[in-house]
C-alpha cells in the first residue's frame, strides 16, 4: 500500500452520505441463502480466512507469557497433521498479530523470523477519551517498540455531535505520526447508534489518509454485523471511484465461528471484487476464531468433530 496524505475535508460530501435501511437489511438476509460454500471449497476459503487474520489479544489480564503463545499460534495456525491431509505443504500464517502498546516488544521478538505484521492499538483503547498528547504518545511508544501498524480509535463523541472537521484533524494527526506505516482507524460501530454515521465517520477517515478502516474495537455492545460491514465496503468502493484510492477494510468484534468468517469473505469479494482479496487490503481481526476454523478443518478431513480443547489458542 503506497503512503499517502490526507485529502481535504469536504463537509458537503459528509453530509450528503447515506444509507437505505431496508435495502441493505435485504442484502444482508440473502447473503448466506444464495451462497453455499461446501466441502472443499470451504476449507479452501477457512485457510484464506487464516491468513487474513489479525491474531489479537486484548484483555486486561494478558501477560507477556500469553502473547508469546498467541505469536506462536499465529506462526502455526493449523496443526500439520491437518495441514498434510489438506495437501498443503507450505506453511501459513495469520496476516498479524495484534497487542496493546505495552506489550509490543514481546511480540515483536516472538515475531521475529517471520513475515507476520504487528499491530498494536493505540488512542486510548478502546474508547478514546484520552488527551490527545497522550494519544500520540501511545503511537510513538508503539512504534518504537516494534510495531509495523497501528489500530487507532476515534472519540466517537465527534461523531454523535457532528464535529466532523475535529474528527478529520484527529485522524490526519494519527496517520502523520505513523508516518508510513499502515494506520487502521476504528470507528466503533457499536457506539454511533445508525449506519448513516458509520459511513459518514468512514468517510471522514479515509479523506483523513486512514490506510484501513475498522468496524470496532471488540468491547461494544455490539460489534462487526453484516449491515455494517457492507456500508463500509460500499464507502471504500464510492471512495476509490472518486479518488482512485483503495482503503482496506477490517472487521473485528465478535467473529468467533468460521461461518462469519466465509461470511465475510464473500461479503468482501461480492462488494469488492477479487483485488480486495489481499492482506494488504482486508483483515478479519479475532481472538477465538481461529481455534473454530482449526476445529471445522479437522472435521473435513476426519468427518468428526473435535472437542474445543484440541485447539487452543493460548
Amino acid at each position: 500500500m503506497i503512503p499517502r496524505g490526507p485529502i481535504d475535508l469536504d463537509i458537503n460530501l459528509i453530509l450528503s452520505q447515506k444509507v437505505n435501511l431496508s435495502a441493505v437489511e435485504r442484502r444482508c438476509d440473502t447473503l448466506m441463502k444464495r451462497r453455499s460454500v461446501k466441502q472443499r471449497h470451504q476449507a479452501d476459503w477457512l485457510i484464506k480466512a487464516i491468513e487474513f487474520m489479525d491474531l489479537t489479544t486484548l484483555a486486561g489480564d494478558d501477560t507477556p507469557g500469553r502473547v508469546e503463545r498467541i505469536c506462536h499460534k499465529a506462526k502455526n495456525p493449523v496443526r500439520r497433521d491437518i495441514l498434510n491431509l489438506l495437501n498443503i505443504q507450505n506453511p501459513i500464517s495469520v496476516a498479524a498479530v495484534c497487542v496493546y502498546p505495552e506489550l509490543v516488544r514481546t511480540a515483536k521478538s516472538a515475531l521475529r523470523e517471520s513475515n507476520i505484521e504487528l499491530a498494536s492499538v493505540a488512542t486510548g483503547f478502546p474508547t478514546g477519551l484520552v488527551p490527545e498528547r497522550t494519544k500520540i504518545s501511545e503511537i510513538n511508544a508503539a512504534i518504537k517498540n516494534g510495531a509495523s501498524e497501528i489500530d487507532v480509535v476515534i472519540n466517537r463523541n465527534k461523531v454523535l455531535t457532528a464535529n466532523w472537521m475535529s474528527l478529520y484533524n484527529d485522524v490526519v494527526t494519527y496517520k502523520k505520526a505513523c508516518g508510513s506505516l499502515h494506520l487502521k482507524v476504528i470507528i466503533g460501530a457499536g457506539d454511533l447508534g445508525t449506519l448513516r454515521n458509520v459511513v459518514r465517520a468512514s468517510w471522514v477517515s479515509m479523506l483523513a489518509g486512514a490506510d484501513f478502516i475498522k468496524t470496532s474495537t471488540g468491547k461494544e455492545p455490539t460489534n462487526a454485523t453484516l449491515p455494517v460491514s457492507l456500508v463500509m465496503l460500499r464507502a471504500i468502493r464510492d471512495f476509490h471511484d472518486l479518488t482512485g484510492i483503495k482503503v482496506g477494510f477490517k472487521a473485528a468484534g465478535g467473529i468467533s465461528k468460521a461461518k462469519q468468517a466465509i461470511n465475510y469473505l464473500i461479503l468482501m469479494k461480492e462488494e469488492l471484487e477479487e483485488e480486495w482479496l489481499d492482506r494488504n487490503l482486508f483483515r478479519i481481526g479475532a481472538s477465538s476464531l481461529l481455534a473454530d476454523i482449526e476445529r471445522q478443518l479437522e472435521h473435513f478431513v476426519s468427518g468428526a468433530y473435535s472437542s474445543g480443547n484440541r485447539h487452543p489458542i493460548v
